[in-house]
C-alpha cells in the first residue's frame, strides 16, 4: 500500500485529506518529521488561510527545508491543495508581498471582478483543459470541482497551468511542473470526481 504524507504544519483540513486518502486505498501518514518524509512515497501539502500565516508556520517547523531535501531533491510526487498549492508560487500578494516555496515559478494574485462576481469565489466550478495528464486521466473536462478562495496563482510559464476555471474571467485551476502538482480546489470535498483525482495521484505516485 502507497505511503503519502500529508503535511502538518497546524493549516489545513488535513482529516478529511486523510480519510480521503485511505478511501482511495492509500496509507496516510500526517506527519512534520523529517525521518518520515524519507520514507513516504508521496506527499500531499494542504492549506487553508492566508499565505503569509501559512508559509511562517512551514519555515517555523522548518518543513520548507525537509520538503525541499526530502521530496522535491527525490523527484517524490507532491500535490498541494488550495492554499497548498499556492505555497507553491514564487510569491504571494495577499496581505502584502510573502516569498513562496518557489517550485513552480509565478504569483498569487487577487481576483478583479469582471461582472460584479463575488469574493471570495465558493462553490461548485468546472474545471476545463485541453490536454489530459496523469493527474486528470479519464477526468471528462467541464467537470466541476469544490473552491473556497479570493487569490489565485498565475505561472509565469505557460504550459504549468494545465486547467483553468471560469470566474472573474478564468484563473489557473491545476499546476504541475514536473513531480510538482497543485489543485485550487478541494479534491477531498468534492465527491466522487475528487476522489478520482484522488485515485490519480496515487498511480502516478506508484509509477514514478
Amino acid at each position: 500500500m502507497l505511503t503519502v504524507a500529508v503535511v502538518d504544519y497546524g493549516v489545513g483540513n488535513i482529516g478529511s485529506i486523510s480519510r480521503a486518502l485511505s478511501v482511495c486505498g492509500a496509507k496516510p501518514l500526517l506527519t512534520d518529521k523529517e525521518e518520515d518524509f524519507k520514507v513516504v512515497d508521496a506527499c500531499i501539502l494542504p492549506g487553508v488561510g492566508a499565505f503569509g500565516d501559512a508559509i511562517q508556520l512551514l519555515r517555523e517547523r522548518n518543513l520548507d527545508k525537509i520538503l525541499e531535501d526530502q521530496i522535491i531533491a527525490y523527484d517524490i510526487p507532491i500535490l498541494g491543495v488550495c492554499l497548498g498549492m499556492q505555497l507553491l508560487a514564487s510569491r504571494s500578494f495577499e496581505n502584502g508581498e510573502h516569498e513562496g516555496l518557489g517550485w513552480i515559478p509565478g504569483s498569487v494574485v487577487p481576483f478583479t471582478p469582471e461582472n460584479n462576481e463575488r469574493i471570495p469565489h465558493v462553490g461548485w466550478n468546472n474545471v476545463e483543459f485541453e490536454i489530459s495528464t496523469p493527474l486528470l486521466a479519464d477526468i471528462p473536462p467541464g467537470e466541476d470541482f469544490y473552491f473556497v478562495h479570493s487569490f489565485h496563482f498565475q505561472t509565469n510559464d505557460p504550459s504549468h497551468a494545465i486547467a483553468t476555471t471560469p470566474y472573474c474571467g478564468k484563473f489557473t485551476s491545476v499546476v504541475n511542473k514536473g513531480n510538482v502538482y497543485g489543485t485550487q480546489f478541494h479534491p477531498e470535498k468534492s465527491q466522487g470526481i475528487g476522489l478520482k483525482l484522488l485515485k490519480n495521484f496515487i498511480k502516478l505516485s506508484e509509477e514514478y
